[in-house]
């Protein structure tokens, strides 16, 4: 059964082309990833599926009800927790988590065991106004604003964007407890690291989905050899990494580039061969400490590919 159907959805803002032509399936208890940077059109579509903006042509349903003439039903099914804080600042965090279970003719005590994993690391706190939460804090909080009437399906907007490592591990732990009690995930996020939570992902970029599949699958397609480079000069390395010849790119990730290079090109000579070629070529630009180490790609690197 597919829990969420979209079919060839554009969406335009003036000139800014912010969704084109985009087609997903998502069956149900899945936990399916948007994976892109800030302008990829995540946000557009969570707001067309959540039945708070209309797609200029294409179709979607949520839960098998179209979104533009079921909106009403669709409300009641989904719970939305959107990329900005969004709840109300001046009440207390039980005041929040109250307000929304009446919104939804719903109790909190009806419900508690949905949350209740999520609200007791929040709960000392509930006499606390949410405006003054900690960034993990507020996001625990919507969180549970956004499950308290125990949806069908639970759409979030990057929910880890500008949350501490430790909060961001803690909060998908979560969301796979979610997903054992059968509730299908849609979740968007620009941390590439975070796909491999997914069952499913779908990378976007300028309102394009480039490739959809499992992590796993995603890296599956990368079709060259990927290497770690290091050096004492490490932007003078990124620069002269990218004038090798037959070099297919370099990146810089955290404490080395990632350099890539056919596989033909390598294969001819045999790795040995080119690594020390490699090596040879560095040592002629006047690098010193040079460190190189093949590697696997991960979604970072697919995505750069795509």
């Amino acid at each position: 059964m597919r829990e969420i159907d979209i079919r060839h959805i554009n969406k335009a803002y003036g000139e800014v082309r912010a969704l084109q032509d985009i087609s997903l399936h998502i069956g149900e208890g899945e936990l399916f990833g948007l994976i892109g940077p800030d302008g990829a059109g995540k946000t557009s579509l969570f707001r067309i599926l959540t039945t708070l903006l209309l797609a200029d042509s294409g179709t979607a349903s949520v839960c098998g009800l179209d979104v533009v003439r079921d909106y009403k039903e669709i409300r009641w099914r989904v719970g939305y927790m959107p990329g900005r804080f969004s709840l109300y600042q001046d009440l207390t965090v039980e005041e929040n988590l109250n307000f929304f279970a009446t919104v939804f003719n719903t109790t909190v005590r009806e419900n508690y065991d949905l949350i209740r994993d999520i609200y007791v690391q929040i709960e000392p706190f509930k006499k606390r106004k949410a405006g003054k939460l900690s960034g993990g804090m507020k996001q625990k909080l919507a969180l549970s604003c956004a499950l308290i009437h125990r949806p069908d399906v639970l759409f979030l907007d990057e929910p880890t964007t500008g949350v501490d490592p430790v909060s961001r591990v803690e909060f998908w732990d979560m969301l796979d407890r979610l997903k054992r009690q059968g509730i299908t995930i849609l979740v968007s996020t620009p941390y590439m690291d975070e796909a491999s939570r997914c069952d499913r992902i779908a990378l976007m970029r300028g309102g394009r989905c480039l490739s959809v599949d499992t992590p796993e699958g995603i890296r599956a397609t990368f079709d060259k050899y990927l290497y770690a480079v290091r050096s004492a000069s490490m932007y003078k390395l990124l620069l002269d990494l990218r004038t090798y010849p037959d070099a297919d790119s370099c990146f810089s990730f955290g404490d080395a580039h990632h350099f890539s290079i056919r596989k033909e090109v390598v294969d001819k000579e045999g790795e040995a061969v080119f690594r020390k070629d490699l090596q040879a070529f560095l040592t002629a630009k006047g690098h010193a400490d040079i460190g190189i180490e093949p590697i696997k790609p991960g979604i970072e690197d697919c995505f750069m590919a795509l």
